[in-house]
């Protein structure tokens, strides 16, 4: 979760320019993109700690390789954040810091949870808590790169 920590301090500086937009690059502000990706953060890991890790079985996924383990990056406009991870209702520095600050409370235990704990991704299938922290930083770091362009 290390390298989760540095992309949530990145984050924190990006707020300051929530408001800016390129629409070249995305429909969606600065703004959007932080509070998308510290909902995603958060659901994700809330669902992890409500599995049952005795619940857990692998299967093999072809995106979920493909994407996590070839490309290692993931593709620009192929998909749609799914609804429960879309910003609603205003967004501002306030509202942003306030969700970083849960994020960050919300994984403190991280270590602690049992590495078959899991959540059902809609294009990846089933992730362990190693996938799960791998998928965290990779979609992160997606959304990362979506802001630095659109500050550009």
């Amino acid at each position: 979760m290390q390298e989760l920590h540095k992309l949530l301090d990145q984050l924190q500086s990006d707020i300051s320019s929530f408001d800016k937009v390129n629409l070249a690059v995305s429909s969606g502000s600065v703004g959007w993109h932080i509070a998308h990706s510290l909902k995603t953060i958060d659901q994700i890991v809330t669902a992890c700690k409500h599995s049952n890790p005795s619940e857990y079985q692998w299967h093999f996924n072809f995106k979920r390789f493909l994407i996590m383990s070839v490309a290692k990056k993931i593709p620009r406009g192929k998909a749609r954040a799914p609804k429960i991870v879309r910003p609603e209702g205003d967004i501002s520095p306030e509202t942003l810091a306030l969700s970083l600050e849960n994020v960050r409370e919300n994984i403190k235990n991280w270590k602690s949870l049992d590495k078959n704990t899991h959540f059902p991704h809609p294009f990846f299938g089933v992730l362990n808590k190693k996938e799960t922290e791998n998928f965290l930083v990779l979609h992160t770091k997606h959304h990362r790169m979506i802001i630095k362009d659109i500050l550009k």
